[in-house]
């Protein structure tokens, strides 16, 4: 799917602050996303990247400020609320019952039961190899524990959970960290699927690579404030690099600040 930033945002955060005791950890953010589209949110560790998916989770709702979903208000005050928005996240950890197999981690907390109200993991089953025959044709392992599973595999299991919920918008917590190159790729090509299925997804990451590989746009925090929001073929990395490092709007990187990121 093809988005034009003429269209409407399906979500929009709007001057969204976040504290904690005395710390302004997110400090009048806006930021939007739009549907098929990745936006990448970087900065460096305690820039309040953390904290603003937070609050759009419904883990740690915002003190001030409003969230939209198409154009409509919405109030998240928990994570049920963020699920009943069809807003999913995998977090770095994934969150995975290490001792079942996919189909009861993608049915965890929502399983399928039958008339005697008994777990159906037929039914289970089914649905799960379905959905990886979309998402991850080469995956087999349905009867294995999840602790078994490569990271690449579990990440797989994590996203096809979110998908099989009918995710509208999903946020990924560092979703290539500790993979392998291969399995790197693997992951990157599920991203690519998401978007291409008119999902939009904040891609929270430290890997420049992977920002640059994968996002239509890149919001850099520094200090728990929006720096600037970018078009990837605007910029070069050494650019946001320097928005990261800095704090500085793009506008405002000069020539000599490149060089002392280099």
């Amino acid at each position: 799917m093809t988005t034009t930033m003429a269209e409407a945002p399906i979500l929009e955060m709007r001057n969204i602050s976040v504290s904690y005791g005395g710390v302004h950890a997110v400090e009048n953010v806006s930021i939007d996303l739009h549907e098929g589209e990745v936006v990448a949110l970087v900065g460096g560790n305690g820039a309040g990247k953390s904290s603003l998916m937070r609050a759009l989770a419904g883990a740690r709702p915002a003190d001030s400020g409003q969230i939209l979903i198409d154009g409509e208000p919405q109030a998240i005050a928990n994570p049920r609320d963020a699920k009943a928005l069809r807003i999913e996240t995998i977090y770095q950890t994934l969150a995975l019952a290490d001792n079942i197999a996919a189909p009861g981690n993608v049915f965890l907390g929502r399983e399928i039961t039958t008339p005697w109200r008994t777990l159906d993991d037929g039914a289970m089953e089914a649905a799960t190899r379905e959905l990886m025959g979309r998402l991850n044709p080469n995956f087999t392992r349905f009867n294995s524990p999840v602790r078994n599973l490569s990271g690449g595999q579990r990440q797989a299991v994590a996203i096809a959970r979110a998908v099989h919920f009918n995710a509208r918008i999903m946020i990924m917590d560092e979703p290539t960290a500790a993979l392998g190159p291969a399995e790197t790729t693997q992951v990157r090509q599920l991203i690519r699927q998401l978007k291409g299925e008119g999902i939009g997804i904040f891609l929270v990451s430290h890997d420049i690579h992977d920002v640059f590989d994968l996002a239509d746009r890149i919001s850099v925090m520094y200090h728990g404030r929006i720096v600037g929001t970018v078009r990837k073929e605007d910029v070069t990395t050494d650019e946001v690099l320097a928005m990261i490092i800095l704090g500085k709007p793009p506008d405002e990187v000069s020539t000599e600040d490149l060089a002392a990121v280099r």
